[in-house]
């Protein structure tokens, strides 16, 4: 498409940085670091390159037990071992000043109390710079860390995880703006007038409050929210203000768009306060020929075993007990992920694919892919701007430090030229890059 300025709306860029890279063979390619995902310095590295390229959010998804895969893939994975995301991204809000550090925190496995002081704590460390990815955890193997013998029901992770953004957004506005006075003459130091109790007992949680730290910079830290089942949708139409979506073709994110924004509309939210971003996978190359030698290059770094595992987890079934050379049989649902298993049935159904070839895809990342020159992957972007098929990307490096090198130092500026990404900050916080509204404390009004 050419290229024209469009001064109308502006693109949005995550970084999705755990794994360091969500291709399986990532750490495997020519030149990558093998330990991109457990090395300080690299991370420090990684994401002033990504403030320097003006990202919106380097953002840190989590998992609370090691993946559900048999001893054989698990030795090839390199999402074995990771930081914990709270303790990184503290140290990483110290050699940053404006890019913003979202955090994947678990409302199955985790108590309110303690996610609203973790993230008031790295809003206020970081300036304001601090989201929340309200995730319900679908991997059944997390449930054996916390005492439970089985994951909790879909539809019941869901009502958990609204009712825990109540009582975690009620902790935040504990106490207002004006209540710490630090009068040193009087020695007054908190005006407990000022200060509220939030006393929530509800089906699933009992929380007196108040939250022992002040009020988060940003009022709340960014809401952030990755689901596309019916209920994740409905969560984010009702919570988020920045989705991480999926979608592989511009006219199902399109779907997707109007029906999450449509859903806003409904219950009287405004559209614009959520960001929409699905992860693209960005390639880049000096020519087509040579972007797609790369992928395969990287493609080819996916060991069989791993496919077949990733192939499992998206299931939720063991993929190794079916015909490798058949076509996906009949699979029944789990409390696994719906939207995982129902895309990876999708992908099958469409393209007639084996097992064996279904799990090859998976096995590197089946996902939505940018993969050519600069000017093309500008130009799928601004397509997709321009039709509303997203508000941005959350971009998935294919291999670390150099994908993430020739996206900044050469997609960037393209998508600057055409004038659809910002050539500075807006300004310090994580709302204020996106164009968030902050929020009123419910209980202390202006």
């Amino acid at each position: 498409m050419e290229a024209t300025i469009s001064t109308q709306r502006q693109l949005h860029l995550g970084a999705f940085m755990r794994p360091a890279s969500i291709h399986t063979g990532a750490w495997r390619y020519p030149g990558a670091y093998p330990d991109a995902n457990f090395n300080l310095g690299h991370m420090v590295e990684f994401i002033r390159k990504l403030e320097r390229g003006k990202f919106d959010a380097f953002f840190m998804a989590d998992h609370l037990a090691v993946l559900n895969m048999p001893a054989e893939a698990l030795r090839r994975s390199h999402t074995v071992t990771s930081f914990e995301p709270f303790t990184l991204l503290s140290a990483l809000a110290m050699v940053t000043e404006r890019i913003g550090l979202v955090a994947t925190a678990s409302t199955t496995f985790d108590e309110p109390f303690h996610i609203a002081r973790r993230f008031a704590s790295l809003d206020h460390i970081s300036g304001g710079r601090a989201g929340w990815n309200i995730v319900t955890t679908a991997n059944p193997d997390a449930a054996l860390n916390f005492g439970r013998e089985d994951q909790m029901e879909h539809g019941e992770r869901y009502r958990r995880a609204r009712e825990f953004y109540d009582v975690v957004t009620g902790l935040w506005d504990s106490f207002a703006e004006d209540a710490f006075p630090r009068d040193v003459a009087t020695g007054t130091f908190l005006d407990p007038t000022r200060m509220h109790v939030l006393g929530h007992k509800g089906e699933f949680l009992s929380v007196r409050g108040p939250l022992n730290i002040a009020r988060p910079v940003q009022g709340w830290p960014v809401i952030v929210q990755a689901g596309a089942s019916e209920p994740g949708r409905q969560l984010a139409a009702e919570t988020a203000e920045l989705v991480f979506a999926a979608g592989s073709t511009l006219e199902e994110a399109k779907r997707f768009y109007a029906d999450v924004k449509g859903r806003m509309r409904a219950i009287g939210r405004n559209p614009d306060h959520l960001k929409i971003l699905p992860g693209a996978l960005v390639v880049v190359g000096d020519t087509m020929a040579s972007a797609r030698e790369k992928r395969a290059l990287l493609d080819s770094r996916v060991h069989a075993e791993s496919a077949i595992a990733s192939l499992s987890i998206a299931l939720g079934h063991d993929a190794s007990r079916f015909d490798p050379d058949g076509p996906l049989p009949e699979v029944p649902e789990t409390n696994a992920s719906k939207s995982g298993r129902e895309r990876a049935i999708a992908l099958a159904r469409r393209e007639n694919l084996t097992v064996r070839q279904l799990a090859q895809r998976l096995g590197g990342y089946a996902g939505l892919s940018f993969v050519g020159t600069p000017e093309h992957i500008a130009d799928g972007m601004q397509q997709w701007l321009e039709e509303e098929g997203s508000d941005g990307f959350n971009i998935m490096f294919p291999y670390l430090p150099q994908g993430l090198d020739e996206f900044v130092d050469r997609v960037v500026p393209e998508l600057q030229r055409r004038g659809i990404f910002r050539r500075e900050y807006a300004g310090r916080t994580l709302r204020e890059n996106l164009g968030l509204p902050r929020p009123a404390n419910r209980f202390f009004p202006p």
